[in-house]
């Protein structure tokens, strides 16, 4: 007897939290802070789904998902300037996607260069 098992757990964006939030570390295009949700699927047809703990950033340009931004969202009352300021100063090593000082030329944590 043959068993041919096509299957697997994938990502679905379920709800945009706020649009165009971070620039995507691939590709440089917005990404958008998201909620999404873990879709098992057999033979292509999702069975079971559910919620991911945290949001994540997800590009639409290149589908990549990257952890949380290590700032928070600007909360009520407060000015989106400032979470725009926050946002560009960060800087993010293009290999790893970690935090990197501005001053570095390479990256501490990969090598790679920034």
């Amino acid at each position: 007897m043959f068993f041919f098992f096509v299957g697997g757990v994938e990502p679905r964006v379920s709800q945009i939290i706020k649009s165009g939030i971070q620039r995507c570390i691939r590709c440089g295009s917005p990404a958008d802070l998201v909620e999404y949700e873990k879709v098992l699927k057999l033979f292509f047809v999702p069975v079971y789904r559910w919620p991911a703990k945290e949001p994540v950033i997800y590009c639409n340009r290149c589908s990549l998902i990257l952890p949380q931004p290590p700032f928070s969202l600007p909360r009520d009352g407060e000015s989106s300037e400032t979470s725009s300021a926050m946002v560009s100063d960060v800087l993010r090593c293009h290999s790893c996607a970690r935090v990197v000082d501005p001053e570095f030329r390479f990256c501490p944590y990969c090598g790679s260069e920034l």
